[in-house]
């Protein structure tokens, strides 16, 4: 029999847990993780922030939520200045332990994560997290966690945590439709790995009313990544099949109010519990923002500026970023875009061979350019920024709402495809820039009627419901508390650490 999921009913009513789940869940209440009896997790993501950040997230909300608790969070020692930086709340209550990458020819010395390194030097570095194997052993036998979450690169963990009775759990940290359509035993039946083609279509017994039943063919021929091998490791695929197959359960960061079809769908495929943690809340960002931008962005009225931003790791190819800029000229709105390259790359050079002719002096003093860090949620929730031009990643997507801004979706690769599916066609948030289905070429013109249907009376759908549950405290602190009693049952269950 499958499990159902562990889900939350809408607004603060939570579902409760179904029986034989109680009943496995409560054991003799005499374990580790009772009421009032300290537990103890251990946090380890992949080497990218985009991971590290939502387990710092998860840490914060568990550590705020329950005074009992305590994390030990690891990472390559590159990355534990910032992690400690990330989790300074709940330093009390979190250690960051540091993990000796190693040696692996082609990986530069210092590289600690995917921020610093190309597409191959990422595939490197899961190669030398592998190697960490030892370490991490060693650290799970002294520690003794009552649980630990992993993420889907090392599924190795289970290997390691279960002679020590230790629950491991994987935290899935993309999107329920992401990990529903691409990493579940049906996408590859007989263990045949699918075509480009063949990925144009759902896994069987998907949910038969999704918008991502089919996909354009330059969608699925990116999303071949996640079969392939890279240095005769396993792909990403296997390592997902392999963590559902070890793990104890599932930790995804989403709710059922915006992914329940494909939460159950998950659930029924993999057979073990899910517990669900609730959608990614944007904190509150803290300062202020800087001068230069608060100064240029204030000379314009409210709700006037696009901003435009792929985050740290998200590239768009010069003739991507060309036709953006000049879409978003062709607004006749003020705007400020960031564009960032690769670790190493001359950002000048690239700059130039984006920049269309003549653009900088056709749009002065309404249209910036910039590359490099910027204070994101700063800028968003500044009055005078309306409109928001991203790549459909769900934490950015979730600080666009947040923020009150109008949605304008233009994915570039893998989950963000699918997250900008579900965000504009089924919650009806923001607007897709329309693309050829072949190549998923978008020109100017594009960019520009997309800015506009957003910025238009009703542009923003449903936007404003799911800002205000996005937001609603009570809302979320349910979420929260349900996922820890769920979290501290699953750990103090029958047979836990004989």
């Amino acid at each position: 029999m499958h499990a159902p999921s562990i889900q939350s009913q809408k607004n603060t009513q939570l579902q409760p847990v179904p029986t034989h789940l109680t009943q496995t869940m409560s054991g003799s209440g005499n374990g580790s993780g009772s009421a009032g009896v300290a537990t103890h997790v251990v946090m380890f993501p992949w080497l990218a922030f985009g991971h590290i950040s939502p387990f710092a997230q998860l840490t914060r909300r568990l550590i705020s939520g329950d005074e009992t608790l305590r994390v030990t969070f690891l990472t390559a020692a590159g990355n534990v200045p910032r992690v400690e930086a990330m989790l300074a709340e709940a330093a009390g209550a979190v250690a960051v332990l540091p993990l000796d990458l190693p040696s692996v020819q082609g990986l530069p010395p210092a590289a600690a994560s995917t921020a610093e390194l190309s597409a191959d030097g990422a595939e490197l570095l899961k190669v030398a997290l592998d190697g960490t194997r030892p370490q991490v052993a060693t650290l799970l036998a002294e520690l003794r966690p009552d649980a630990v979450l992993f993420d889907f690169a090392v599924p190795w963990v289970c290997d390691v945590a279960a002679p020590l009775g230790i629950r491991a759990l994987y935290f899935n940290v993309y999107s329920a439709a992401t990990l529903a359509l691409l990493t579940v035993p049906a996408r590859c039946p007989g263990g045949q790995r699918p075509s480009a083609h063949e990925l144009t279509a759902a896994p069987a017994g998907f949910p038969s009313d999704s918008p991502l039943v089919t996909l354009p063919a330059y969608q699925a021929a990116n999303l071949t990544y996640v079969f392939q091998s890279f240095y005769g490791m396993p792909s990403a695929y296997d390592r997902f099949i392999e963590s559902f197959k070890g793990c104890f359960g599932t930790v995804m960061k989403t709710c059922a109010e915006m992914e329940g079809p494909y939460i159950d769908y998950i659930s029924a495929q993999i057979g073990k519990p899910v517990l669900l943690a609730g959608p990614v809340v944007p904190e509150p960002p803290e300062g202020e923002l800087e001068e230069r931008w608060s100064s240029w962005l204030s000379s314009f009225p409210e709700n006037a500026v696009v901003f435009a931003s792929f985050g740290s790791e998200t590239f768009l190819p010069a003739a991507a970023a060309t036709e953006l800029l000049l879409g978003l000229e062709a607004t006749n709105r003020p705007f400020l875009v960031v564009l960032n390259f690769p670790k190493g790359a001359d950002a000048e050079a690239e700059l130039r061979a984006r920049v269309p002719p003549g653009f900088e002096d056709r749009v002065k003093g309404r249209g910036v350019l910039h590359t490099g860090w910027v204070q994101q949620q700063h800028i968003l929730l500044h009055p005078s920024v309306g409109c928001y031009v991203n790549h459909s990643g769900f934490s950015s997507v979730a600080e666009g709402l947040a923020a009150g801004c109008r949605l304008v979706l233009l994915p570039m690769k893998t989950d963000q495809y699918i997250n900008a599916a579900v965000f504009a066609r089924e919650l009806h948030v923001g607007v897709e820039v329309a693309r050829r289905s072949e190549d998923g070429w978008f020109g100017c013109d594009a960019v520009s009627d997309a800015v506009a249907a957003a910025m238009a009376a009703g542009g923003d759908g449903e936007g404003r419901k799911w800002r205000e549950f996005l937001l609603d405290d009570a809302v979320q602190k349910g979420f929260a508390a349900e996922f820890l009693r769920n979290l501290k049952g699953l750990v103090s269950g029958p047979n836990y650490k004989t």
